[in-house]
């Protein structure tokens, strides 16, 4: 799901009353303002749903806007009044202010990277041609005068000449698709508009396929998407006679249609998706004019995709009756399952693959730590790759005539750094080392196993710093997410580790719904089973607890998006587990998720309050929205969004603190911080994410006691 604010001018229906919460240590009191009722009732199964703020859901409407504004007002007076911000917000600057430089790959006659000096907001994409000066290619920080546009996907041409790149508007998801003459970098033809989830994969140098829907009626942020197309857009032709390859008819009709083009342009490959799991999978031929599609799969049972091929020959990474994943061989003639030749088998651990130089490596994550296997293709193992440590290794992409290729390498307190891989040997050296402020060999990381509710044994990863006092007394965050087959694997955070510098703890478990252990891992976490998540959540919060890491006046629960949700779910059902709560873009209303953008395609994990009594009943049991309870007092709440989050759209939070302000007891504040101008979270400018992060901290310290920083920052020396 995805302001800075003036005195509301506000309507009959959001008006400022006293309703105080005053909190005594802290001598701060909180106003909030009036969220007038205007119950909507729904019957479903025969039971009545009164929904008193339906009326939110309005992203277009003056009351709506209002509403926001007299919320970001009462949150940021309040967050002003946390003596220690602004010195959370000038150690952010100095940590993130670091140079950041991608991995490059070679286009045509150029050598493209990105880089970022430090606290620009967006990164630059940079190119060389030999051995010349590196020169600015695109530089998104001039998108747009407050550095809200982002760049997207970037793709070039067979020869590298022509470049197509997505930009996107204040975070929407929603995209623009331009194209630009490399040499001169001047843009080619007319901006193709209303791309939305959608990759760019060029056929030679003639055009390219892309994704989008039909531009929904009413609110483009939050109308829901249902009938995903793939288009064909041919160079120097207007937008408007693209061709539909795929998704026009309602037997094609799916949610996600994506299309790609095999390295040798030899085949189109076609996906098509009724939700975020499971796919149809088909082929057409482009060799051989107005072809058919060729279906490989015409079921949405596994994920299944085409990673290579050599001429008619196709790799598929498949997890069909392979539940940790395996790469099998089919003859593109008669590419259906029954002729499937086990290439790669499946194994205890989940394989995660990619290609380039002429190898295959297959990623495995061992209790969440990469492994990583370097095949030829012919099968045969070549050598496992020794990596730098014990963490999370990825890349090891590229082109199939490349001669060298990259890989990045980092844990929870390793900062991430780039390698530059010799596939003939196995050898590597390294390619880029960030310098940051940050004394890593400081910290440790430690995994451990804690007993769920059910009996399960789960996965967490604790990281502070060495020589922690285990007291019940350390500030603490416990992070998750559990949910679409996501796996959290040990992963450096710059923002973290300055929490961690505050003798802070950063606790992220495995939670079921996640893919760490494959699909039943993750199955065990969907539908009729999402209560196994909240109780993993639970659990490792009962864990840090138990072994005196925290205690409940000094735990924090977070989450983003589905840990929206994790942290909804948690916090009204145990409010005595946590001090803070920070639900960050959640999908909180799971009676109505399904019906804005393209939530639908969540029913997988979640299932919908349509499909029957029984999932109705498990969905209204535990949807945050609907469990806040009178005469409770809850954690001290920091909701955050987005004013342009097209993905989860704010209603979900607004209609949460809403329901949280009415009915908290107690003197713990509920404040909603509702972001402008961004979205679910992809491109937000760096200055953005230095404010959000330094008040979320902010607020967590000083609600859990800290009258100052537990570890102030020390003035730096001038010379």
């Amino acid at each position: 799901m995805k302001v800075k604010l003036i005195l509301p001018v506000l309507v009959a229906s959001t008006i400022l009353v006293s309703c105080k919460t005053e909190m005594t240590q802290k001598n701060i009191e909180v106003n909030y303002p009036e969220t007038t009722k205007k119950p909507v009732i729904d019957t479903l199964f025969g039971t009545a749903v009164t929904d008193n703020y339906r009326w939110l859901e309005d992203d277009r409407s003056t009351e709506t806007e209002n509403w926001v504004t007299a919320q970001n007002e009462v949150t940021f007076d309040y967050l002003s009044n946390i003596p220690y911000r602004e010195q959370l917000k000038s150690r952010l600057s100095e940590i993130l202010n670091y140079e950041r430089i991608g991995t490059p790959y070679k286009e045509g006659e150029y050598t493209y990277f990105s880089k970022n000096d430090g606290l620009q907001n967006q990164s630059v994409v940079y190119r060389t041609k030999g051995n010349s000066e590196p020169e600015v290619f695109l530089d998104p920080n001039t998108f747009s005068d407050d550095a809200t546009t982002s760049l997207g996907t970037l793709s070039f041409s067979e020869d590298g000449k022509t470049a197509a790149y997505a930009i996107s508007e204040a975070g929407s998801d929603w995209r623009k698709i331009m194209v630009m003459d490399v040499a001169s970098k001047t843009i080619k033809e007319d901006t193709l508009v209303d791309v939305k989830f959608s990759g760019i994969s060029w056929y030679k140098n003639e055009g390219f396929y892309y994704s989008s829907y039909d531009k929904p009626k009413g609110s483009e942020l939050s109308a829901k998407t249902d009938q995903h197309k793939l288009y064909y857009h041919k160079l120097g032709t207007p937008q408007k006679t693209d061709v539909v390859i795929f998704g026009n008819t309602a037997a094609e009709k799916h949610r996600y249609v994506g299309g790609y083009v095999t390295e040798d342009n030899r085949y189109l490959v076609i996906t098509a998706s009724v939700s975020t799991s499971g796919n149809k999978l088909f082929i057409k031929d482009l060799a051989k004019p107005n072809s058919p599609l060729i279906t490989i799969l015409n079921n949405t049972d596994s994920d299944t995709f085409v990673i290579d091929n050599r001429g008619s020959t196709l790799y598929l990474v498949t997890n069909l009756n392979a539940p940790n994943k395996k790469i099998v061989t089919v003859d593109a003639g008669n590419p259906s399952p029954e002729n499937w030749k086990d290439f790669i088998p499946e194994t205890e651990n989940v394989l995660s693959p990619s290609t380039g130089a002429g190898y295959f490596f297959a990623s495995y994550m061992v209790d969440a730590v990469s492994k990583v296997l370097q095949y030829d293709f012919n099968g045969n193992q070549i050598r496992e790759v020794k990596l730098p440590g014990v963490g999370s290794a990825s890349g090891f992409g590229g082109k199939t005539d490349a001669k060298e290729l990259y890989f990045s390498f980092t844990n929870y307190n390793t900062p991430s750094s780039s390698f530059k891989f010799n596939p003939t040997d196995g050898t590597y050296t390294t390619y880029w080392k960030p310098s940051i402020d940050f004394d890593a060999d400081a910290y440790e990381s430690n995994q451990v196993f804690y007993t769920s509710k059910d009996g399960t044994k789960v996965p967490m990863i604790i990281t502070h710093k060495k020589g922690l006092e285990l007291n019940g007394k350390n500030p603490t965050i416990l992070y998750g997410y559990g949910g679409f087959n996501v796996s959290l694997t040990p992963r450096f955070r710059t923002t973290i580790a300055v929490w961690m510098e505050q003798g802070g703890i950063y606790a992220v478990p495995n939670l079921r719904g996640g893919g760490e252990y494959g699909k039943k891992w993750h199955i065990a976490g969907t539908k009729m089973q999402k209560q196994n998540v909240f109780d993993d959540f639970i659990a490792a919060g009962e864990y840090l607890i138990a072994n005196k890491y925290t205690s409940s006046d000094f735990l924090a629960v977070s989450g983003g998006s589905n840990g929206g949700l994790l942290v909804g779910a948690t916090m009204t059902q145990r409010p005595d587990l946590m001090k803070v709560a920070l639900p960050a873009v959640g999908v909180l209303d799971m009676l109505r998720y399904h019906t804005f953008t393209a939530g639908a395609g969540w029913a997988y994990d979640y299932g919908t309050a349509n499909d029957s009594k029984e999932m109705f009943d498990y969905l209204k049991a535990y949807s945050p929205v609907h469990n806040v309870k009178e005469g409770i007092q809850y954690p001290a709440t920091l909701v955050t969004t987005s004013d342009h989050d097209d993905r989860v759209v704010p209603a979900h939070s607004f209609k949460f603190a809403a329901e949280l302000q009415e009915k908290q007891t107690g003197n713990t504040p509920t404040l909603i911080r509702i972001e402008v101008n961004a979205g679910h979270g992809a491109g937000k400018p760096i200055s953005k994410v230095i404010e959000e992060t330094a008040d979320i901290f902010g607020f967590t310290l000083f609600n859990m006691g800290f009258e100052q920083l537990p570890n102030p920052p020390k003035a730096k020396l001038k010379n």
